[in-house]
């Protein structure tokens, strides 16, 4: 049996993970900003759960929800940085202040997260991040480039946690999910920039205008999602990177075409700027 913390856990991916790993009898910390509507969420989910609430840009609450946690269950084995805002329109039409508050919980917000669990899962030598990404944050198109931003830090930060913490047995997976039916694309989650530009009406334009459309009729099926990521942690040597659904997969199969054919393109110009004869130092 393994304690999981999850953030972000009152609706959407994090609800489906929530309820999958009590499923399967596992210890589950739900980390949410309303908790008395996370209760009723999860009255009939059986197992084992402690709700707790958690803003996470407040990093003196994210040492609060851990505390609790660990109180509770003495350990924490999974932490799933689940927390997550969006930002739709294109980059200029971001104002700052727009801008600082997706950066304020899909990064910060995380970071606060993992300052105030990863000492508990050093001192076990033992445990699991889980951050979920987007495969936005591998690549991406326009209309969703800030909320993109926050993800390829992310994706950034995921791969030196994984060096990081290895030596001290703790594992770290970024998730990279595609387009899935859950309520991200509601006005509760997706936020639209204020300002709107004509000169990108047929790009970040083209995009804000679609998402209606797109709303609950996403490919991937959250349920399934939740069960890859709560299978995760059973595998002795997990990913650094996963992909969810088909979309995601085919989009990093092609920006890592791309990335590979602009490498090749360019690589007698990149390679020409060592000292001497272009060639790595030794």
């Amino acid at each position: 049996m393994s304690v999981w913390f999850v953030t972000g856990a009152s609706r959407g991916l994090g609800a489906e993970i929530v309820r999958e790993a009590l499923s399967r009898d596992q210890q589950v910390v739900a980390a949410v900003r309303d908790a008395e509507a996370a209760r009723k969420e999860f009255q009939d989910a059986g197992g084992e759960l402690l709700v707790v609430t958690l803003d996470v840009t407040d990093e003196r609450q994210a040492h609060e929800a851990v505390a609790q946690a660990v109180e509770r269950f003495g350990r924490i084995d999974v932490l799933v940085n689940n927390a997550g805002r969006g930002l739709l329109g294109a980059v200029e039409e971001a104002s700052d202040s727009a801008v600082r508050a997706v950066f304020d919980v899909n990064v910060f917000g995380l970071l606060n997260v993992n300052r105030a669990v990863l000492p508990v899962l050093r001192g076990q030598r033992s445990g699991y991040v889980i951050n979920i990404g987007s495969v936005g944050g591998f690549t991406q198109g326009p209309g969703l480039g800030i909320y993109g931003a926050t993800k390829f830090a992310i994706e950034g930060l995921s791969e030196s946690m994984r060096i990081e913490l290895a030596p001290l047995g703790v594992s770290v997976t970024v998730v990279e999910p595609g387009a899935f039916r859950t309520d991200f694309l509601d006005d509760s989650s997706l936020r639209a920039a204020e300002d709107v530009i004509d000169d990108y009406a047929k790009t970040a334009g083209a995009i804000r205008d679609g998402v209606g459309a797109r709303n609950h009729t996403q490919p991937g099926d959250p349920a399934k999602a939740a069960a890859v990521i709560v299978n995760l942690a059973s595998v002795p040597e997990p990913p650094l990177r996963i992909q969810l659904g088909a979309d995601a997969v085919a989009r990093v199969e092609a920006k890592i075409q791309f990335v590979q054919y602009e490498l090749d393109m360019w690589r007698e110009a990149s390679v020409s700027t060592n000292y001497g004869n272009g060639a790595p130092d030794a």
